[in-house]
């Protein structure tokens, strides 16, 4: 079995990178896209310091590396950082640029108007790279009274879909909506604008039924599985810290939703993964 991690923050795991990269490996899992934000702008080459690192190790995983300004560092994202960004984009490891996007959850993110600045900067740099685009999305509609006080009724979803049709879509490139945890209509809307959609442990938790419905609605062509690790470990390891080698549970879940096994869904969404970063003769 094949499995690829689309998404994880290995840079978070500073004092047993070897052993969660070895167990991974062990399980099954031959490539992972490590997501370079850091704890800022300052760290986003971690992710390509870890892929060169481990290039050529044959007990890990293949390691491709990310660079992007998370939307809660937005107020981050100065005309330095953005050319910090498009150089690292030069790397032929850094295969996208992300992850980027919105997010109306926490009440000290910044405003939104600095937000979607930052978004569609970000977008640029990466149509200009000619690089796919890892999307965080969370609204504010299950945070605090404050963040609901603070972002009012504004959507994320809405407006990401806007600045994604207005800024994005015309490069005709395509993009992860990392961790999708929309609605069947967004997901819809985001699969017409070219995006794949990458599914995390959230999807094996039992109240996440919308999730389930568009992991099972979505083209066989357009999924991919990640674990957002070290978070959103999947059941029955829910609440534990998460890492690459536990997506075989979601892997589980996701081929039964789909009636695959679950080796037919590793290589399936291993294919994606490999199509969508135009990998096939590099991995």
């Amino acid at each position: 079995m094949h499995l690829t991690d689309s998404h994880a923050h290995l840079d978070m795991f500073p004092d047993d990178l070897a052993g969660v990269l070895a167990r991974a490996q062990a399980a099954g899992v031959s490539t992972i896209l490590a997501i370079g934000i850091g704890d800022g702008p300052h760290q986003m080459q971690r992710a390509l310091e870890i892929a060169q690192e481990f290039s050529g190790h044959p007990d890990t995983p293949v390691i491709y590396a990310s660079a992007g300004i998370h939307p809660q560092e937005a107020h981050q994202a100065t005309d330095e950082t953005l050319t910090r960004l498009a150089a690292l984009a030069e790397d032929e490891r850094v295969i996208a640029i992300g992850e980027i996007g919105l997010d109306y959850y926490h009440v000290e993110n910044p405003p939104i108007a600095v937000q979607r600045a930052a978004f569609v900067a970000q977008m640029q740099v990466a149509a200009a790279a000619r690089k796919p685009i890892l999307i965080h999305c969370r609204t504010s509609e299950l945070a605090t009274p404050e963040a609901k006080l603070k972002f009012g009724t504004a959507d994320a979803w809405e407006d990401l879909l806007e600045l994604i049709e207005a800024h994005w879509h015309p490069h005709a490139l395509p993009g992860i909506m990392h961790c999708f945890s929309g609605t069947l209509d967004q997901a819809r809307r985001a699969l017409d604008l070219g995006f794949y959609l990458s599914f995390a442990g959230n999807l094996t938790y039992p109240a996440a039924k919308t999730i389930r419905e568009a992991a099972a609605f979505a083209p066989a062509d357009r999924i991919l599985i990640e674990t957002d690790a070290p978070f959103l470990a999947p059941i029955p390891h829910r609440g534990q810290q998460n890492e690459p080698a536990l997506m075989v549970h979601t892997a589980e879940c996701l081929a039964g939703l789909r009636n695959l096994t679950p080796e037919a869904l590793a290589a399936l969404t291993t294919a994606n993964f490999q199509s969508l970063f135009n990998l096939v003769s590099r991995t």
